[in-house]
């Protein structure tokens, strides 16, 4: 069972990675066409890849390498095909504790992304029709799952790895983000900068309706850290995650469930029981490393308490 559920958790854990990775890359695309002159890829390049700053320095004005780096490219540990292919290699070793809808749209998924018309897509056509077409198919995952898996540990395993990776992504933007304008003051007053930052984590809309001063660096900090309301908050993340392991509580893995559900309720009340004037009192960077700290732990002390099967 430690191998099946070790496999769901990752299988998640993938797609959640490659949704985050596409839409980044599609808004990042569309605001490479709105400001030509100041856009670069290194950002993006630092949050979702392991290259070193000479390579990413001489990428990272093509857009157009950049998006066949980071979607089709083979070499990269973190591409979307390969992202892709892992999950795929997951759900087929726990075929009988999936659904064949599921798998369904696995294998779809994956025949998508190594079809070799998506590099000439890539190259030739409109990037984000491309994106936009991966991207429902990763929608498409979330749907079938929501509606064919049945709510048994199974399901468990994979929400706690969708929303684990889920918060692990947020913090790591929040990063790279803001250590870009402490090198680039000018950008703290750039509206076009927010706003393609929120809208690639899919939260523009929802700051438009809850703050009506502008964008502003500490209201952008409130919803991705602290807004339970936002479904791509480290908040809300790390709540959704906490409440499917509570399911997993059981008198025969009682030792195992309270030492992972005291790490996770510690995590949550740091979260919960802080507020952007503390954080940026006590050092924005360090509570970001602390967050990134806890949340790694908890990937950790499930992996030896619910996976480790050797």
């Amino acid at each position: 069972m430690s191998r099946v559920a070790d496999s769901l958790f990752w299988m998640s854990r993938y797609i959640e990675r490659t949704d985050g990775i596409l839409r980044m890359l599609k808004i990042n695309y569309a605001s490479s066409q709105d400001n030509t002159s100041e856009f670069g890829w290194k950002p993006v390049l630092n949050t979702f890849s392991f290259l070193d700053q000479p390579t990413v320095a001489q990428i990272e004005m093509d857009s157009r390498s950049v998006l066949q780096f980071m979607v089709i490219d083979k070499d990269n540990p973190n591409s979307v095909v390969n992202m892709v292919t892992r999950s795929r290699e997951n759900a087929r070793s726990v075929q009988d504790h999936i659904t064949k809808e599921v798998w369904q749209c696995l294998n779809e998924f994956y025949h998508l992304v190594r079809d070799e018309k998506l590099s000439w897509s890539l190259k030739n056509e409109d990037p984000i029709t491309v994106l936009d077409a991966l991207i429902r198919q990763a929608m498409l995952y979330y749907g079938t799952t929501e509606v064919t898996m049945s709510r048994g540990e199974g399901m468990c395993f994979m929400s706690i790895g969708r929303y684990l990776e889920r918060a692990i992504q947020a913090t790591d933007i929040l990063k790279v983000k803001f250590k870009d304008l402490s090198a680039d003051a000018e950008k703290m007053a750039d509206p076009s900068y927010w706003k393609y930052f929120l809208m690639s984590i899919s939260g523009y809309e929802l700051y438009l309706k809850n703050y009506r001063s502008g964008f502003e660096a500490k209201n952008i900090l409130d919803q991705v850290i602290f807004n339970i309301s936002f479904p791509r908050s480290v908040h809300y993340s790390v709540y959704q995650a906490q409440r499917y392991f509570d399911r997993l509580k059981s008198e025969r893995n009682r030792d195992s469930f309270d030492k992972v559900n005291f790490m996770i309720g510690k995590l949550r009340s740091n979260i919960k029981f802080s507020n952007v004037d503390s954080i940026i009192q006590d050092g924005l960077p360090n509570y970001l490393d602390k967050i990134s700290l806890e949340l790694f732990s908890v990937g950790s002390a499930l992996n030896q308490h619910y996976f480790a099967y050797s």
